[in-house]
């Protein structure tokens, strides 16, 4: 008997485990690649991920899923063996982006809207045949004196959720990600105002949500931590950020959406790490609380990997110890004094 889409949703976010975002788009990758001087070929983009999906410890002991972007959902290891199949041998579940970006919104300055819904139930129904279990569809949504405004919440909101309906209709859980940017330098990005936009951005996505009647008990969410502008200049405490992010779950998110992944959105490592485990010591929360983290899990794979064969575990390594540590902070367990013994 197959699993049902609550059954993968669940397998998503179990403890101690988290979801590896590998779905950089090749614009992404260069400049990741462009910082150990690399080339992006297709065969070093692929050298790479079979670096990270080869590490068995931290796939099998840490990582519930991986988002994969287009290319790689169709690569092969350089055994021939496919990448979708190393990630269900190491135990974890195989999903895709399936956004095509976000492009500015006309008439709304400043802003952007995702684009991708056009033939989008097609390209889901080949994902599932190629393995895909779940999908991934990220919107951005910037804050500054005038940002957001309601038009691009609610456009957003409304592609979101007629994604996720297109995924469940062909058995593939969708993950829902509104992010509300760091980016923004005016001191009015503070905690208080990305409080607030969060907040107001989910409440219109569930919204949305209900109207296209999409089922809540099988999706993810994956949004932001409330956290202030990285350029705004004010210093917030790891307890304050879970402290706020938990209290707009509890005005927005529905209690029975089975699971809420975290997008790093720009923190360093052990800042999305410590904020992480921060939510997961606030007792009686309804939902399983994780990451889905890209830049957060992969920097120091990347920096020891630096491209050759021959520190191919020393890539690993470094995987497997944020993996480690994220996987701590799942149960709210992680310290600094843990990250230290463990590096």
């Amino acid at each position: 008997m197959s699993e049902s889409l609550q059954d993968i949703a669940r397998r998503l976010v179990v403890p101690q485990k988290g979801i590896l975002a590998a779905d950089e788009s090749s614009g992404t990758i260069k400049k990741r690649f462009d910082t150990i001087g690399l080339p992006s070929t297709e065969e070093n983009r692929r050298n790479y991920r079979e670096m990270l999906f080869g590490a068995t410890k931290a796939m099998h002991d840490h990582i519930s899923g991986v988002i994969l972007f287009d290319e790689t959902i169709r690569q092969n290891a350089k055994d021939g063996t496919p990448l979708v199949k190393m990630i269900e041998d190491a135990g974890s579940l195989p999903g895709i982006k399936v956004d095509m970006g976000a492009i500015p919104m006309v008439g709304f300055p400043g802003e952007t809207i995702t684009e991708g819904l056009d033939g989008l139930g097609k390209r889901l129904a080949e994902y599932r045949r190629l393995g895909a279990r779940f999908a991934k569809w990220r919107a951005a949504i910037a804050i500054s004196k005038v940002l957001p405004t309601s038009g691009c919440v609610y456009a957003n909101a409304h592609a979101l959720a007629r994604y996720a309906a297109l995924c469940q209709s062909e058995d593939i859980v969708p993950i829902v990600e509104p992010e509300v940017l760091m980016d923004g330098k005016e001191a009015t990005h503070d905690i208080e105002r990305c409080h607030a936009v969060t907040e107001e951005v989910l409440r219109v996505v569930f919204e949305e949500l209900v109207r296209m009647r999409v089922d809540l008990t099988a999706m993810i969410l994956k949004p932001n931590m409330v956290v202030p502008g990285k350029d705004s200049g004010q210093v917030v405490g790891a307890d304050e950020i879970a402290e706020r992010t938990v209290a707009v779950f509890h005005a927005s998110v529905p209690t029975v959406v089975p699971g809420i992944a975290f997008l790093s959105g720009g923190q360093g490592d052990e800042e999305a790490t410590a904020n992480l485990s921060a939510i997961n010591r606030i007792k009686g929360l309804p939902w399983k609380i994780t990451f889905s983290y890209g830049r957060a899990l992969q920097a120091a794979a990347l920096k020891a990997w630096d491209g050759k064969d021959a520190n191919v575990e020393a890539g690993r390594a470094a995987f497997l110890h944020r993996a480690e540590m994220n996987g701590l902070a799942t149960l709210g367990e992680w310290s600094e004094a843990k990250e230290k013994v463990a590096a």
